[in-house]
């Protein structure tokens, strides 16, 4: 008996996973719980865990390569003969490949075989043999075909795809190769009208000549975020403040400004709380508290660690918080519930002085993302408000932002512990 070893689903956007390596071979033995292997999400490298005790076996899906989630990747027998009389491994499968078909049974095999010659069809004939005298059912000849060239069943990772699709495909002008297979593993109609939907890649063949790489997990997950957002009608506002009365009284508190910046950010949202709310097609949804989302580079893409309850828990803890997701962030050991849910979002590109103002993207499930700037020659900083207007509006924004320069100038209560129970 075999166990199913599936691609995990670690959040509610994750589509497939990158498999990144398996931990054991075929035939090794596994406890409930081991990691057998680890897998790549738009995040992070999590580990897949054995979800009973038994053998590796094959056929194992091929490491560095995108699957679907709950799409078998390996599975766990029961006991070491049936491991070990598996050839299946990671080296030679591809993902989505289903185990070869039974042999066909000995005792058939032995009967096509002794089938009396003066009984099988001739050879010129397709549709001499009847069941009486071959033992199979009879098979009629294939009618005659137009020259046309048949289009070949195309697979996308080795992933089939449905008939219907195909043709679908053919009559959209849609090279089906490029489409992405659904949750089953399989091509359907309504992938192929997805992707004939989805805006269309450039035409580079006219310019210089180019390779096609294919991004990492992260940058194609911020890829897909930053479209869902195109149906967010958004604005801008900006004010300019002096941050160094902040970032002294960080300093004189053994916190840093990216943290005091979220405290004061937490705070206003606090005050005003439709920047806690989120548009969504059933109404808008009222946050109860508010979870700052603050943007980290990784060096390969962009990532967004949430503090939880941001506004009123003792700013030790959240220092705490912040030290262990910037570790995670930087091992790659980052999960779901790390960077998923924030309310209210800040992105700070202050340590690069050459950047006087930047927008940022209003990311889906957030009303609002403030983006701050280096400090210019006069000592004040930029800071842009960008804000979903179907939520918040100018005059909103405009409160908004004279609050919270009233706290950058004025950190009293930093050191004061505002907010904290």
């Amino acid at each position: 008996m075999k166990t199913e070893i599936t691609m995990p689903v670690l959040s509610d956007t994750m589509q497939t996973g990158r498999l990144t390596r398996w931990n054991k071979s075929v035939g090794d033995a596994v406890k409930k719980g081991e990691a057998v292997a680890e897998v790549e999400t738009d995040k992070a490298i999590l580990d897949v865990e054995a979800f009973s005790d038994g053998y590796l076996t094959g056929p194992l899906a091929a490491v560095d390569t995108d699957i679907p989630v709950r799409q078998v990747i390996g599975y766990i027998a029961d006991a070491p003969e049936a491991a070990q009389t598996d050839t299946g491994s990671a080296e030679t499968a591809t993902p989505g490949t289903p185990p070869a078909p039974p042999s066909v049974p000995p005792g058939a095999v032995a009967e096509k075989k002794t089938t009396p010659p003066d009984k099988l069809p001739p050879a010129t004939s397709t549709a001499a043999a009847t069941p009486a005298d071959s033992g199979f059912l009879e098979k009629p000849a294939p009618l005659p075909q137009p020259h046309v060239a048949a289009p070949q069943t195309p697979s996308v990772h080795g992933l089939p795809a449905s008939p219907y699709a195909r043709a679908l495909a053919r009559d959209l002008e849609l090279d089906i190769l490029q489409v992405k297979a659904g949750p089953d593993g399989t091509i359907h109609a309504a992938q192929v009208l997805a992707a004939a939907l989805a805006p269309q890649d450039a035409d580079l063949r006219m310019g210089p000549p180019y390779t096609i790489e294919r991004p990492n997990i992260l940058r194609a997950a911020v890829a897909r975020n930053m479209s869902a957002t195109l149906n967010t009608p958004a604005f801008l506002i900006s004010s300019r403040f002096a941050l160094a009365p902040l970032h002294g009284a960080a300093k004189a508190a053994g916190l840093s400004l990216t943290l005091a910046l979220s405290r004061a950010c937490a705070l206003t949202v606090a005050e005003d709380p439709w920047f806690n709310h989120a548009w969504t097609r059933e109404g808008l949804a009222k946050r109860s508290r508010v979870d700052m989302g603050v943007a980290v580079d990784t060096g390969n893409g962009l990532i967004t660690p949430v503090l939880r309850d941001a506004a009123k828990r003792p700013l030790k803890e959240l220092a705490e918080d912040w030290r262990i997701l910037l570790g995670k962030v930087k091992k790659g050991r980052i999960y779901p519930e790390d960077y998923q849910g924030a309310s209210f979002y800040l992105s700070n590109l202050g340590v690069f002085p050459q950047i006087e103002r930047f927008n940022a993207i209003v990311p889906v499930g957030a009303s609002a993302i403030l983006a701050v700037a280096a400090a210019g020659s006069d000592g004040l900083t930029d800071f842009t408000l960008s804000c979903d207007h179907r939520v918040i509006f100018g005059a909103d924004a405009a409160r908004f932002l004279q609050r919270l320069g009233k706290r950058l100038e004025d950190p009293s209560w930093l050191a004061g512990g505002e907010g904290q129970p």
